[in-house]
């Protein structure tokens, strides 16, 4: 089973991960960008923000996109995978970016996927106070200078991805304390 895990930047996606991984060694966790080691390049370039075109930057994200699943999701098929990314993040910001098309970012996504989407997807959802609080705690990657206005756009079309596609789903609120928004996972995914 391939669960993408997604949310935009400090809304703690990757600590629900990480107690996931620490109660369950059995499932592969990776994330996107940055997964493989040509992510890992990818991810050096994405980060810095230094690409002018923001069609360039999709395009990355989606190479990305398909070495990761054929390195890691379609390897481990058989077990469970969680991803602390994936092609739900790339819709989203390419849509916050504006002279995007819905449609052609799903086609583009599932062409990079080989035709499989995740299995289940939980979003995690956070507000404009927790997000500044958050964001003031820690130095700021080029994305995240983008404002974040832009971040909760970015947010918004996750979401509305996310119901279009009618992918099963779990929407959290991440303002929520850990050990409550963990239960409720645990209780989603019955792991």
């Amino acid at each position: 089973m391939y669960i993408l895990f997604e949310g935009i930047d400090t809304c703690g996606k990757s600590t629900q991960i990480e107690l996931i991984a620490n109660e369950h060694p059995e499932i592969v966790i990776t994330h996107e960008p940055g997964g493989t080691p040509f992510g890992k390049k990818a991810r050096e370039i994405l980060l810095t923000d230094s690409l002018a075109s923001k069609r360039a930057e999709l395009l990355l994200f989606l190479a990305d996109r398909a070495e990761h699943y054929q390195e890691i999701i379609s390897p481990n098929k058989n077990k469970v995978i969680i991803s602390d990314r994936g092609f739900l993040s790339g819709i989203g910001y390419a849509l916050a970016n504006g002279d995007f098309n819905f449609d052609e970012l799903v086609s583009l996504n599932r062409f990079a996927l080989e035709g499989h989407f995740p299995d289940k997807v939980i979003l995690f959802l956070t507000d404009m106070k927790t997000l500044e609080e958050r964001t003031s705690a820690k130095s700021l990657d080029g994305i995240e200078l983008r404002g974040l206005e832009y971040l909760l756009t970015v947010q918004e079309h996750m979401k509305q991805s996310i119901i279009k596609l009618g992918i099963p789903h779990l929407f959290v609120d991440a303002t929520q304390d850990i050990e409550s928004i963990h239960q409720t996972i645990l209780t989603y995914l019955k792991v």
